[in-house]
């Protein structure tokens, strides 16, 4: 779609490798592009969640294009097993993830995710609930400062937030330019040339959309409705989500270490994994795609399948 770049498209459906008549997952539609390179891969069924009614919207064309094989479901995607089954889908071929937040949203000022557009505080990916304005005016400082701290890993937590509550004490902060500004005015921005404000950005982010809860729940609920054979693909951009989908899939796949001879735990029989890797490491984007689009600098690939069969070793990406 227009003003969209999937990221690590070629690696993602070598992953997903989409059948005849599979029926797939695009959890996090956005702009779409997943969705429409698996339905061109395979004569195969998709169904696509999105929580952001624009984008739901966006992809009529889309489904249009392909009667009866694309549908479009609006909410968010810790939801997908209520909403799937809604419409008797009790199983699953395979399911991908592209977190964070979109191009679409990203560009658009009036969504206010942006610190290098100026519009409306609020940062929501649906439109239902507390904006970031919300909080940053009403949090209090301590809070506000772990927040910044645990969800954007500012280091400089406390000084933002001091800052934040000073600036609100004058007049609420309803923009992104003004919250900007309140940033760059007590933190320079770091050596590699990045704007201070990114990481708060990122924290206020998460909390609005409680992102982090979200993906707990449906990456537990994506690998219960993987049939045999079917695979969970995993793109993520930062270290909070990538950390998130590195110890789900560790576990799934019987990866963790096992308990120390000395706990009791080390005494039980730990039960066969139901999964297991498609690789060992996270797939990065090549060097041409990371210089034709800079936002797919940071984003790494995992994956993992319900084996129709016995489980053989992970394989290293290609």
């Amino acid at each position: 779609m227009s003003g969209h770049i999937p990221v690590m498209l070629a690696e993602v459906l070598a992953a997903l490798a989409p059948r005849d008549g599979g029926i797939y997952l695009d959890a996090t539609f956005g702009g779409g592009g997943y969705t429409a390179a698996i339905l061109e891969a395979a004569p195969c069924t998709v169904w696509a969640i999105d929580r952001d009614p624009d984008a739901i919207a966006r992809g009529a064309a889309l489904a249009a294009r392909h009667p009866g094989r694309l549908h479009l479901l609006h909410g968010a995607f810790a939801d997908m097993m209520d909403m799937l089954a809604e419409h008797n889908v009790a199983a699953l071929d395979g399911v991908v993830f592209d977190l964070g937040v979109s191009s679409f949203q990203i560009d658009d000022p009036a969504r206010g995710f942006s610190f290098r557009h100026d519009g409306p505080l609020d940062m929501r990916m649906g439109r239902a609930g507390p904006t970031a304005a919300d909080l940053v005016n009403t949090l209090p400082e301590r809070e506000l400062a772990d927040t910044l701290y645990e969800l954007g890993e500012e280091r400089a937590s406390r000084r933002v937030a001091h800052a934040i509550v000073t600036a609100r004490m004058e007049a609420p902060i309803t923009t992104t330019g003004r919250l900007a500004q309140v940033i760059r005015s007590v933190l320079p921005p770091d050596r590699n040339g990045h704007h201070p404000a990114t990481r708060s950005f990122q924290a206020l982010r998460i909390r609005v959309n409680d992102e982090l809860g979200q993906i707990e729940r449906a990456l537990d609920q994506a690998s219960s409705l993987l049939a045999p054979g079917g695979r969970l693909v995993v793109v993520s951009f930062h270290s909070l989500e990538d950390r998130l989908v590195k110890r789900f899939m560790a576990e799934a796949t019987g990866r963790t270490p096992a308990p120390s001879r000395h706990d009791p735990a080390g005494l039980l029989s730990r039960k066969a994994p139901r999964f297991r890797l498609l690789a060992t490491g996270a797939a990065k984007p090549g060097a041409d795609e990371t210089n034709a689009n800079p936002r797919a600098r940071s984003a790494r690939l995992r994956a993992m399948e319900c084996p129709a069969t016995a489980h053989p070793a992970a394989e290293d990406w290609a």
